[in-house]
């Protein structure tokens, strides 16, 4: 059965339980959705619970559905690692065989002395820090000196601050872009991210200017073959950064991750054929990495109240799949992501209902269904479940 549209949304950071490797990443114990459900006793999930969001896991405020409107199960990652390229690379059908860098003591002398070379400058900080605690602490300097501020995570980012009256936000990109020329081979992180504030001393934000710069995929993805067959590739959110924009066709930028459910609704609108492929970040970046779990139930329960404008606009002829990319449990003393099970749930005006999809090997099966369901040929991993859907 050839289908005309697709759309995936990513919950960025919702993992289902811990994978048997979580050990070895430090992360035994996590289960962002159930422990974020039981540390504030109880989700209000009512169109998740609907399609089936308990019958994937036991959640505190969301029962099984007797009969869940879409099929659903898990997914594990296969490639190593656990931060949000790997897993929306994986989920398009690109297998890591090693996990990108990360640098807990910071970047060596050897990048730093190259970047500095490059931009003309000095720079700031070059440790591990949280974005918000880092301007706070180095943002007057920065003032100051007008040296941008670079900082890592957990992750494998390398990411510049800087104040956009001080370093406007175009030369902040082109700082970007000459990072990313230099974090290759054996420091080829996976993001170089532009971390853009204003404001005074005691008061700085972070503004909505934030950019991602990473690299390609070194294979070709699911998105790629779409775009070679002539299907529209619709990106909202951060998708396109995170593929370095190859395989898409539009970005649509949202404002938070409400908007995002909206503007995946309004591009079914208007999009006639092709895939819709939306990320939803807040819970990760606002709730997860700030060990926030109030914050993080709140979102989600947004994100379940805007969920019907996009079910809406399903019609026949689509095929419907939401997933997340790695876990970020907020109850955890760690505020890194998570090596976690992520939720499948998946299906469509004209697709079975109900059906218990198991735990995939991997998160490339939703590259392999969209692939399927669509009529374009994927030579890549993953197994697609199409059969299950339409019986």
């Amino acid at each position: 059965m050839q289908l005309r549209r697709c759309v995936v949304v990513v919950l960025d950071g919702l993992g289902v339980g811990e994978l048997p490797d979580a050990d070895q990443y430090g992360d035994r114990g996590s289960a962002t959705l159930q422990n974020t459900a039981r540390a504030v006793g109880g989700l209000r999930l009512a169109n998740l619970q609907r399609l089936g969001l308990g019958n994937v896991v036991p959640v505190d405020g969301v029962p099984p559905a007797e009969a869940p409107a879409a099929c659903f199960g898990r997914m594990a990652e296969r490639s190593p690692g656990k931060d949000s390229t790997t897993g929306h690379w994986e989920l398009m059908g690109v297998h890591l065989d090693r996990p990108f860098p990360t640098y807990p003591h910071g970047f060596p002398a050897e990048v730093m002395e190259a970047f500095e070379r490059a931009i003309g400058t000095r720079t700031l900080g070059n440790r591990p820090a949280s974005g918000t605690q880092i301007i706070e602490e180095l943002g007057p300097e920065h003032l100051r000196t007008g040296y941008p501020i670079v900082y890592t995570s957990a992750d494998s980012v390398f990411q510049i601050a800087a104040h956009e009256e001080v370093i406007p936000v175009d030369r902040l990109y082109e700082m970007c872009r000459i990072a990313r020329g230099i974090l290759q081979g054996p420091h080829a992180v996976s993001r170089v991210i532009a971390r853009p504030f204003v404001g005074r001393p005691g008061a700085f934000v972070r503004t909505g200017r934030r950019r991602d710069f990473s690299l390609e995929p070194p294979r070709p993805t699911v998105l790629d073959r779409l775009v070679e067959a002539g299907y529209p590739v619709w990106a909202v959110g951060k998708v396109a950064d995170l593929f370095s924009g190859r395989g898409i066709t539009r970005s649509l930028p949202s404002r938070d991750d409400v908007d995002g459910v909206l503007q995946a609704a309004r591009a079914l609108a208007e999009l006639d054929r092709g895939l819709v492929f939306a990320t939803l970040v807040d819970l990760d970046t606002k709730y997860g990495h700030r060990n926030d779990p109030a914050g993080y139930a709140r979102n989600l329960e947004a994100i379940d109240g805007a969920l019907p404008a996009l079910l809406d606009a399903l019609r026949p002829g689509d095929l419907f799949v939401l997933t997340a990319d790695h876990g970020n449990d907020p109850t955890t003393p760690s505020t890194d992501h998570s090596r976690e099970y992520v939720p499948l749930l998946a299906g469509g005006p004209q697709l079975r209902a109900g059906v218990d999809l198991g735990v995939r090997e991997t998160f490339s099966d939703v590259g392999a269904t969209v692939a399927e369901a669509l009529g374009v040929a994927w030579e890549g991993p993953g197994r697609s479940f199409l059969r299950e859907l339409v019986g």
